[in-house]
């Protein structure tokens, strides 16, 4: 396969991922907003902080408030990690690699990316009306992850789009986790008030993770969740599960299951096997802004490598 085209799937699943992530913490929120007192900085910062465009926000907004937020991470054009951008760039990719997706994927993209575009094209919005639009997006989104699995062939095309995938997800569920430890929490005295309980439930709503948590911990305490989102193997969304599927996808696309033929497995089988062989208690001990801090830089360095073992010109050229 191309390198170009094969750039092309792998980004068409990370925006995909991101725009379906940016919907849930925002519908999330607008629940949580509901529990807490109104202030407006606490319950809304952490949104724009998840997806690392904090400065980018400053610049384009005099002052935080909820309308502003929910535009800048939903229908800016000037923001180029918005849902509306993230489904209007994932469409333009699926176009350019049509040949290489079904007819039920293409067209589902199609339908997500019009329903995106006719919201973006209402002036008003209730609080209602959003909910029901950003639930509507996580369900095209969902549907579309659905589609692709049932009807894509295990081939090359379907692994790199499972690996966007995967290191979107490790990333987001990562972000999500730092910004409660990181933003949320106030004061030391909250721990373990009502307050940070709602908090920590909204955080496992926020990437889906709430009843599947309870059923394993019951009760919720800061260093199960903290377990969970990152270490667990089963859970979809921890970041351990995401690199365990990922690096399923680098192995068939790099022809070896020991050692590694690339600079991207090597990272990304380094970063796994880190958090294989870690105790919760050590990372807390290390401390846990800092533990996840790592883990992004790590993942952004495996995005690197991803580019250039598989997508550069130069690897191509010397393939």
């Amino acid at each position: 396969m191309l390198g170009r085209v094969a750039n092309t799937i792998y980004w068409m699943n990370r925006y995909l991922e991101r725009a379906e992530n940016y919907a849930r913490f925002m519908d999330v929120n607008f629940n949580l907003s509901l529990e807490l007192p109104p202030n407006e900085t606490e319950q809304w910062k952490p949104l724009v902080a998840i997806t690392g465009d904090w400065k980018l926000f400053q610049s384009l907004y005099s002052d935080l408030e909820k309308n502003k937020v929910i535009h800048f991470l939903t229908f800016d054009e000037n923001n180029p990690n918005s849902i509306c951008n993230c489904i209007s760039n994932a469409r333009e990719n699926a176009r350019a690699i049509r040949p290489e997706i079904t007819k039920e994927v293409w067209e589902q993209i199609n339908a997500l990316y019009y329903m995106v575009k006719d919201g973006s094209e209402k002036k008003t919005f209730t609080d209602n009306n959003l909910r029901s639009f950003f639930s509507e997006i996580k369900k095209g989104c969902q549907l579309l992850y659905g589609m692709y699995d049932a009807t894509m062939s295990r081939n090359e095309a379907w692994h790199f789009g499972k690996l966007g995938q995967a290191i979107e997800r490790a990333d987001k569920t990562s972000r999500v986790l730092d910004v409660k430890y990181h933003l949320l929490l106030g004061s030391p005295k909250d721990i373990g008030s009502s307050l940070d309980l709602i908090q920590w439930a909204a955080l496992l709503k926020s990437v889906s993770a709430y009843d599947m948590y309870r059923k394993k911990y019951g009760k919720l305490t800061a260093s199960d969740i903290a377990q969970f989102l990152i270490l667990d193997t089963t859970f979809p969304r921890s970041i351990l599960a995401c690199l365990i599927r990922a690096e399923r996808s680098l192995i068939s696309l790099s022809g070896s299951s020991f050692g590694f033929n690339n600079l991207a497995q090597k990272q990304l089988g380094s970063l796994k096997s880190q958090l294989e062989y870690v105790a919760i208690e050590d990372i807390i001990k290390t401390g846990l802004h800092e533990y996840l801090d790592d883990i992004q830089q790590k993942l952004n360095s495996i995005s690197t490598a991803i580019y250039d073992s598989f997508f550069s010109l130069e690897n191509q050229v010397n393939s």
